[in-house]
This record gives C-alpha cells, structure tokens and sequence, in this order.
C-alpha cells in the first residue's frame, strides 16, 4: 500500500464466480441466504500489502536465480535485460529439460504458496506466455491497474493472477497477436492451453444436494484403473515359476471312523494349544512365539530343531543321508558299490530344493548347472581311486565324466593309460572300442580297424598266458568272440564289407582246418603259418573248389596243387548288370542308384582267376582287394565246440541267412541300421503259424536300401547264392546230430523267405520257379540217409507245400512223417503242432465247420499206437483220455528233474504250445489260459536263482527261454481269438503288458502289443506303459516301438484329416503328436543304448525330413555324425534328403575313409558315355 493513500476495505468474496451475486442488492431474505458467500474479515488493503512486501523480497532473490516464466513482464525499458536473460534460460532449459519435466508441478506449488488459489487452477507454459503478452497490449486501464502493473514489473518474475487486479470487471480481456496454426487443423485447443486443476468429488460446496445438481462437462474425474492382462504361462516371468519345485503337501493319515461327522475338521487345527491371557498378552492373541519374543526369550532346543515347513523336513531328511553316505564311506573306503551309489546319489542332491544353497535363487542356478554336479562327482570319485588304486570301475566311472571337461585327445591319453593297466580287462577294451569309434574329431575307418586288431591280438596274447602280468579273466573267450562281431559289423556298416567278408572266411580256415602241426603253437605262431596260405591264392572258404587251410598244407608237403581245368561255361556276369539305367534323373539319384547296385554287388573280395589269367593289376578298383595285413591281427582261437557253431551260424546271418541268431548283447544296438523289427510279413494274417526269421533290426552285408524298404528276402545275385551254398556244403561235414539239423534248417528257411517274398509281392512266375526250387532242395536233403527222420526237415517241406497252395500235398506230407516217428520226442510234438495250426488257420479262413481234423492231431499225439490218417470226429472218451495224458507229460517234466536237462526243457515247451492249443480247441480260450498260468507259476518258481536272468536269456536252454516261448503261445492264441470271434481285448493286452514286462527287448511280443493298441482311441494307458518300461530297463526296444506306436497314431490322424490328397475336417484332434515323437526321439537318444544306434538316428532324421523342417534335419544329421559317423548309410540318407550337400557328403565320407564305390569323377564319365 502507497503511503498518504486511503484505501477503503473491499469485502473479497470468498468464491470469486458468486461475487456479483453477493454484493447485488435483494431482499432481505435472499441477502441472509448468501450472506456465507462474504468474508467480512478479509481485506483487500491487507493482501495488498502482504503482496508489496512479498514481491520485493521475490525480486531481490530471484536476482541471482534463473529466469521463470511468469504471467506479466516488465516495462519496455527493462525488456532487453529480459530478453538475455530469457535465452541464458532457454539454452540452460534445454539441457535440464528431463528433470524439471520431473520436478515442474512440485515447483509450481511452491510458487503459489501465499496467494490466493480460489479457482485452484493451474496454468500451462504456454497459456503463461499468452498472460505476458496481454498484459503488455492492456493500456486503457486505470492507475490503479498500471500501478500494479509497475509493480510487477519490480517484481519480474512472479505469478500474478487476474483475479488478484482489483479493477475486475466483466468485459476484461486479453488480446493474444501470435497465431497458432493448430487450432485450425484440430477440433479442439491444445490440452496444454487449458487449465487443469483436480476436483474432489462431483458435487459443489454449499449446495443443496437434495434441490440442486451440477452437470460436468468432461471426462469423470475417477482415476482410471490400470488394466493388467494375465500374464499367460510361456511369459518368462511364468515359466521361471514352472521350473520351481513344488511345496509337498501331507497331512497325518488317520484311521477313518465309522461314525459319521458333522463338519470336516481342519487339518491341525486339533493341535493348537489356545493363548494364556497374561499381563504380556491381555487379549489373548498372541502366539508361543511371539509371547516368548515379548519376553525377551527364543524358543527351546528342543522346539528350534523341529522344522517348520515340508521343505525344511525334506532338507533335514536329505542332509542325514549325505551325512549317512559319508560316515559309511569313512568307514568302508573299500566298498566300490558304496561310492557308486554316492556318486549317483548326487543327483538326488541337486534336485533337493535349497539346502545346499550358496546363495538365495542359487537353487535354479544349480539345476540348470549339469557342470556343478559333473564337478562334484569327480571329486567324490577321484576321492574314491584314493582309497582304491586298482578298482576299473571307478576309473572308467571317472573317464565317462571327464567327457564333459576334456578335450578327445586328452581323453584317448588317458583310456590308453587305462588299457595298458588292465590289457585283461573285455568290459574295459569293449567301451575303450565305443568311445573311439563314437568320436568324430578323431575317428577314422582305418584307425579304429586297427584297434580292433590290437584288441583282439593282446587278448589272444593274454588268453596264451604270454603276458605273465596279468591272468585271463572268466568269458574271455566269449568276449573276445563278440568284438570280433562288432568289428566285422563295424565294417559292414562302413562300406568294406569286402574286408567284414574276409574276416569271416579267415576264421573258418582258421578254426576248422587248422593243421595239426600247427595247434599247439600260440595264436601269434599259428597266425605267421595261415598268412602263405592266405597269400597263395587258394580258393577260400565260399569259393569254388575250396578245400581248407589243412588240405592245402598237405598237399605243399607233397609238391603243390594239380592244375584243374576251368569250366567253359562260366562266364563273368558282373558287367551284364546295367549300372546307370536313366541319365535323364537329377545327379544324386544316379549316384545313389549307382552305389546301392555296387554295394549289392560287390559284397565277396576281389580275387585274380588264374584261369583267366588275371593278375591283382586287372582289378579295377584296389579296394576289393583285401590283404593279410587287413585280418591278421583279428584272427582269434576258439576252443568251445559252441563258439565254433556260434561262428558258423553267425557268418550264415552275415550273409542274409536267416540262422536264429543274432549279435550279442553288447553290440546288438551298434549294428542296428534298418528297420526290419518293425514288419510283421504274414504276422498279422498268420497269427499261429508266421514264420520270425528273427532279423533284430541288422541288415545283411551289400544292402544300403533306403529306411522303410521291405526287409530283403529275394536273396542276392548269382554269385551270392553260390557263395552261400558253398559255404552251407563247406561246413555241414564238420559238424552232426543236433547242430546239422539246425544248419539244414536254415537253408530250407532262408529257401522258404524267398517264397514267402514272393507271395507278398504276387510275382506269380518267380513264385513258381521259386516254389520249384525248393522243393527241389528238400526232396534233396530228404533222401539223405540220415535226414531220414529229421522232423524239421518234414516241417518245412509240408509248410511250403501249405504256402504254395497244396493243401492235400501238405497233409500227405505230414501224415508220412508222422507214420515214421518212434519215440514222442519235442520234434514229433513240434511237428503235430504246426499240422493242427495250419489246419485250424485254414478253418478260420473257410468259416466251416470246427477243426476236427487238428483235434485228431493233437489227440492221436497222446497215443502211444502209430499215426493214423484222419477218418473223422474224436469220440469224447478220446479227449478226455488225451487231456489226462497232456496233464501227466506236464508234470513229469517239471517233476523230479526241476527241469534241468536241455532237452526235457525243449520237451516242455512242445508239449505246453500243443496242450493249450487243445484245449482252446476242445473248451475254449479260458482252459489254454489256466494252461499257461499253472506251467508260469511251475517255472517261475521252479530256479528262483535265474531269476534276474529272466529277462535276458531267449534260449530254450535256459528257464526264460522256456517261459518266454509259452507267452508267446499264449499270445498268439488270444491274437487268433480275437481275430475269429467278437471278444473284448482286455485279456490280450494284460497278457502282452505282462509278458513284455519279464521279456523287454522281445520285438514279436512288442510288434503284437503295438498293433492291439493302435486299435484303441485312448492312448494315454499305453503311454503310460511305455514310460514304466523304458524307466525300469535299459533296452533300447521299448523305446523303438513306443516311437512307432506314436508313429502310427500320427498316420492314422493324418489319413483321417486327407481324403484324395485334399484337407477336410478334422474330427480327430492332433493333440501334439509331433511334439510328443520329437521328445520320444530326444529322451531315447539320451538313453544308454540310443546314442550309438544307426537305426533310431536314420528313424528320427526321416521324420523331421517329412515334416519338411530341412535345417532342423541337417542339424540332427550332423549329431548323428557326432555320434555314428561310421554308419554309411546315414551319409546315404543325407545325399537322399539334401541333394545340395551332397558334395559336402562325400568329401567327409572320403575324409573319415567310408568305402565310396563311386566318386562322383567316375559319375560325371559315365554320364558323359
């Protein structure tokens, strides 16, 4: 306030928009209504002079500060000091921009601490600068408005509202000169040129709520609810919360009480022991814990031991076993086992939720850290070879973990040093082979063929006692027989199987025409003497004219070999054969043709005919030829009457012949590469009488067919089947009674696999030259003297004349046989067996009248008259008769013996098959079923010792064998069941489930469960079982076909969903098929067997291909490698899925030195031709 002035007290409104309705003049009524509107106690004289005091003492400190904006400037005189000071702070605003954007409403509000905030709202920078330039226009104002403009101009720099001028009236204005071009391209201001200000509530003070309303005009001044979205459970932040382990909950399992309650109590709730009211708890609602905290206390011992949570019982239970493990291997550093199962209990350990824990969340690092628990293994190991210098177990335990920490050649250092510790070791040597053979950084075919002969030599060298140090080990002679077989399968798989087939040869000379000059010479003696003869030329083993290592030494003793004249009819049928057949298809299907027909070709080992006059120059490709130096190191010494047989009959199964037997156990998944296990041929039309030429998923030497080709039973060419023959007339002298039985079966067989080819294929005019032959070859081996009475031979004959169509042949056939059987022996029962199946096949299929003919059969086995033909219906007495005698033969052959002779073993299998295929015929399938029960439970616990032997042995020989060939009469029963009568598959499903549970790695008991289950809708049972049986065995089978069974399901759906090549509906959801086989895949190639099994790579790279995923196909391939690179028919599946690399392909086959028959030169200059 200016001095000398005299200023009259203005009454102010205390709401400035009712001001004119305050000071109107009215009644008095309506005057006392609004008198609340009036402020008698404020003044405008006192404001204003607050206002002076405030804006000097504003002015004086903003002197040094930063400019402001502000609502009014100053004068014209004082605008140039103005402008400067504007653009120091326009240039410093730029740079602190973020902050005060930050801070700018908190600054505001310090501004307008001490005026008056009536209208309580705020302007915006830019509606700031539009008060400025009003200000500045506004001249026709009275003294009092220019004196307070003066005064603000003083000022500067402080806010300055319009209400507080108190020449206020109804036309004041202000004219804003600068245009703002937006407000024509927008329908409305800029929503920083509106005032903002927050209103609390919707209603207005002093209003009567019940007479009067406001209508706002805006958006509702509720604050806007942030809407999250759920967060879905493939989000990170979910997936992290999956990976935790959940909280076990358990509560006290109690007795339940036959009375009935009224409420379900709460779980220990019981246990709570109510609150003391006390001075430190008055009302009662305190815990134990808390009061004793109050008190200044903590809890008992006693109490503070007991854990609170399942987690903490679960840790405390945890660390009492490590603490257990660590006491007894303190105790007993000796017990290998006991380390063992410390080392496995490691896992156990690191999936234990947080005891162990570094630090907080240090629980997921450690389960997502395989390193950590890999690094606390070897320490535990390496803790045990302390206390165990000599253990091999440990050592190689330790090497198979350091697989993940060391570099290969760092690893071989060590496998050698192992090897040389422990040359005695087979176990040892056989996983030393696996791990080099598996390496692809420093694999090569050359290398390991090498090893394996040094293998097998320093074995031979310890199995002859020269190596002093160490003694030779029980079943050295069998172990040494089996790396002989994966070494020969190993070259098979590589290409060389010139090299595989010479190996084979050498052994037969070696270990059957051995001079006997030579015999008692150690194996490396004997082998200095076999290499002239391998070097001279003479025919071998397979080859015409072939007479023995034996032979050929005689004769040099006596002057040499008398010259032969050779045939004039023998041509050289190699060249006849077409190689390239179509130069008009793309490059890699001619390659892949061509290779295919060389490896089916030229399988036997390149020899000069020396009666062509053919020197080793004339071969036209140098590895044909295979060289002493290739096998001599291989050549073992086998002793045992059954290794030798063994030999024989695994070289026959080499060649494609089906023998009975296949590759041990420790190689039988290296060698598997195609997918025969899968083809049930005639299994599923001939459920009783199919024949199981037992292939086990190996294919035969010179076949490199493509993954899902027809399991080859058309036989080789022409110089293959001479080949086998020779071989078959080769040996059979060498041995006799039950052995050459079985040899002449086998030929007969694999005579019989080409007809059954030939049906399958409905090739009419090979069948009849087929069947032809055939026959021709049993009436042969028939007028043998003493194959006279050789029941399988008659078996066979009257079979093929069942399969080709002659019925009335056939039973010719086997009513003679059984005119000439003497004794009951199994072969007799065998051989009625197979009569009464044939006969009750062939009822099925002619829907006539019951078997009468088969029951004759099976009656007239029991008798002990002769064989008489069929006249007509058993009488009753004679199956009741023949029952009685079934039920005595059992039970005098579980009797007294326990079942302990081969032979009385071999016995009861006949006579069980033909006694539950009596009674199904006679009462029905629930007799054969108590059949099978009664004579499991006999056996079961007839040599309780062989039990875990159960599920590894398949011989006859052996109890498994016996209870494994009785399920499979049982299942092939029920299969017969159900396909010739409505009858639920409950019982065949328990049956198989039940049987594959004892016998894990059978193929036709898992062929018959897959197909019974594709049949069912819910496939969630079968899964299950998959999963119990791959958890409980480590064969790779259940694996396998629980693959294929998904495989088959996927068909299934995928033939629903397309109907001539075109999409439909589909009523079948897929349900992750694909996603499930991609796991099923995985989790097998992590198993112990799968990822060293050609045969599941080559399944899992042909799926992803017809998926049409290509990169993730070369992925998997070049894993394969990692892990197979010796199988040539994986590099062959590649050139097949992606012909663009196949360059690439090649150059690594030549590179790890697999047999290529045709480089892609020779391709080119046979194109060309």
């Amino acid at each position: 306030m200016w001095p000398g002035t005299a200023v009259r007290p203005v009454i102010m409104a205390l709401f400035p928009a009712f001001a004119g309705v305050s000071e109107a003049p009215d009644s008095g009524s309506s005057r006392k209504e609004l008198d609340w509107l009036s402020n008698p106690s404020f003044c405008v004289g006192t404001i204003t002079s607050l206002s002076q005091q405030t804006e000097g003492a504003t002015a004086l400190a903003s002197e040094g500060s930063p400019l402001t904006r502000s609502p009014l400037k100053s004068e014209p005189s004082d605008e140039s000091d103005t402008n400067e000071k504007l653009k120091q702070a326009s240039r410093k605003k730029k740079k602190e921009k973020k902050k005060k954007r930050k801070h700018q409403h908190h600054r505001k509000t310090k501004r307008k601490h001490g005026q008056s905030s009536s209208s309580g709202s705020e302007f915006d920078t830019d509606s700031e600068k539009d008060q400025l330039s009003r200000s500045r226009d506004s001249k026709k104002e009275s003294e009092k408005v220019n004196q307070e403009k003066a005064a603000a101009a003083d000022i500067g720099h402080c806010f300055i509202w319009l209400e507080d001028i108190q020449a206020l009236t109804g036309e004041t204005f202000r004219t804003d000169k600068k245009p703002d071009p937006a407000n024509w391209e927008y329908k409305s201001l800029y929503r920083g040129d509106i005032a903002r200000y927050k209103r609390k509530g919707d209603s207005c003070l002093g209003i009567n709520p019940k007479k009067q309303c406001i209508s706002w005009e805006g958006a509702s001044t509720e604050k806007k609810r942030s809407h999250k979205h759920a967060e879905r459970y493939f989000t990170k932040k979910n997936v992290g919360l999956m990976k935790v382990d959940g909280v076990a909950i358990s509560r006290k399992t109690e007795p339940p009480s036959s009375e009935p309650v009224s409420f379900i109590p709460v779980t220990g709730s019981d246990d709570v022991v109510p609150s003391v009211t006390t001075w430190l708890n008055p009302l009662g609602i305190y815990d134990q814990s808390t009061t004793q905290w109050l008190q200044g206390q903590g809890p008992s011992e006693q109490e503070s031991k007991q854990p609170d949570s399942q987690t903490d019982r679960e840790n405390v239970l945890l660390k009492a076993k490590v603490e257990e493990f660590n006491r007894r291997v303190r105790e007993n550093p000796r017990d290998i086992q006991l380390w063992m199962a410390f080392v496995a209990f490691q896992d156990e350990v690191m999936k234990s939720p947080g005891l162990y824990a570094i630090e907080e969340g240090g629980q997921e690092k450690r389960k997502r850290s395989l390193k950590l628990v890999l690094e606390k293994k070897l320490a535990i190991l390496e803790r045990a070879i302390e206390s165990n210098q000599s253990s091999v177990d440990l050592k190689l335990a330790k090497l198979q973990l350091c697989t993940e920490f060391w570099e290969p050649s760092t690893l071989v250092k060590e496998w050698q040093k192992l090897i040389f510790l422990h040359p005695n070791n087979t176990a040892l040597w056989q996983k030393y082979l696996l791990f080099c053979q598996s390496q692809f950084s420093t694999f090569s075919v050359s290398k390991i063929h090498s090893l394996y002969g040094k293998c097998l030599s320093t074995l031979s060298a310890v199995k002859d006692g020269s190596i002093l140090s160490h003694p030779e080990l029980p079943g050295t002679e069998e172990a040494m027989f089996a790396l002989f077989l994966q070494q020969c399968h190993f070259l098979r798989q590589a290409g060389h199987s010139e090299k595989a087939v010479s190996l084979f040869q050498a052994m037969v000379d070696f270990t059957f025409f051995k001079p006997d000059s030579v015999k008692d010479l150690p194996t490396k003696g004997q082998v200095e003497f076999f290499e002239p003869f391998w070097d001279s030329g003479e025919p071998r083993a397979g080859e015409k004219g072939a007479r023995g290592w034996r032979a050929w030494m005689h004769q040099q003793e006596r002057g040499g070999w008398v010259a032969v004249s050779p045939d004039d009819d023998d041509d050289d049928p190699e060249g006849d054969e077409q190689e390239i057949r179509d130069k008009t298809l793309p490059r890699w299907q001619v390659w892949l043709a061509a290779e295919r027909s060389r490896d089916q070709r030229h399988w036997r080992p390149w020899r000069p005919d020396k009666t062509k006059k053919q020197t080793e120059e004339d071969c036209e490709d140098p590895e044909r030829q295979v060289l002493f130096d290739d096998i001599g190191q291989s050549l073992i010494r086998l002793s045992s009457q059954e290794l030798q047989f063994q030999l024989i009959a695994a070289f026959l199964q080499f060649l494609g012949v089906p023998s009975g037997f296949g590759p041990p156990a420790s190689c039988l998944y290296l060698a598997m590469d195609e997918n025969s296990i899968f083809d049930n041929g005639l299994c599923d039309e001939k459920p009783l009488t199919s024949l199981n030429l037992s292939y086990s998923g190996v294919s035969c030497v010179g076949r490199t067919d493509q993954l899902g080709c027809w399991r080859w039973t058309k036989g080789h060419n022409r110089e293959g089947e001479e080949f086998i023959r020779n071989i078959f007339h080769l040996v059979m002298p060498l041995f006799s009674g039950k052995e050459k039985s079985q040899l002449y079966f086998s030929w007969f067989q694999y005579e019989m696999a080409k007809v059954i080819w030939c049906l399958h294929t409905k090739n009419k005019k090979r069948l009849k030259s087929q069947g032809k032959n055939c026959k021709k070859l049993a009436k042969n081996l028939l007028k043998e003297p003493e194959n006279r009475n050789n029941f399988c031979l008659w078996k066979q004959y009257a079979h093929l004349e069942w399969l080709l169509g002659n019925t009335e042949d056939a039973r010719k056939v086997f009513d003679t046989a059984l005119s000439l059987a003497g004794s009951k022996d199994h072969e007799l029962c065998e051989l009625s067996l197979l009569y009464a199946e044939l006969e009750v096949e062939l009822w099925s299929d002619l829907r006539g009248a019951p078997p009468a003919r088969a029951v004759h059969v099976l009656t007239r086995l029991t008798e002990n008259g002769p064989y008489g033909p069929f006249t007509g219906p058993v009488l009753a007495v004679h199956i009741l008769k023949a029952r009685k005698a079934y039920e005595h033969a059992l039970q005098d052959c579980w009797g007294e013996s326990r079942v302990s002779d081969p032979a009385t073993r071999s016995r009861l299998i006949s006579l069980a098959k033909c006694f539950m295929l009596f009674q199904y015929l006679t009462v029905g399938i629930e007799a054969a079923a108590r059949v099978y029960e009664q004579v499991f439970a006999k056996l079961k616990g007839c040599d309780a010792p062989e039990g875990p032997g159960l599920e590894d042995s398949a011989s006859p020989q052996s109890v498994g064998g016996v209870l494994e060939a009785v399920t499979l009469m049982h299942t092939s029963l029920l299969r017969f069941h159900s396909r010739v009568s409505v009858c639920p598959l409950a019982p065949l499903r328990e049956a198989l489930s039940q049987a594959l549970k004892l016998y894990p790695d059978n193929q036709a008991l898992w062929r018959s469960y897959v197909q019974v289950q594709s049949k069912s809708h819910d496939a969630s049972k079968t899964r299950r079982f998959f999963d119990a049986i791959t958890r409980s065995t480590k064969s790779l089978e259940p694996w396998l076909f629980a693959i294929e069974a998904e495989k088959m399901r996927k068909r299934l759906v995928e033939t629903v969903q397309r109907v001539d090549g075109r999409e439909v509906h589909t009523t079948i959801p897929e349900t992750g098929l694909t996603h499930r086989i991609k796991a099923l895949f995985e989790n097998a190639i992590r198993s112990d067997n799968g990822g060293q099994c050609p045969l599941l790579w080559r399944m899992y790279l042909n799926f992803l291909v017809s998926l049409g995923n290509k990169e993730r196909s070369k992925g998997v391939f070049y894993k394969a490698l990692q892990n197979c690179p010796w199988a040539k028919v994986l590099y062959m599946d590649a050139v097949d899925y992606f012909p663009d690399e196949m360059q690439v392909v090649l150059d690594l086959m030549t590179e790890k030195e697999l047999r290529v028959r045709l480089p892609l030169e020779e391709l080119e200059l046979l194109l060309e031709d």
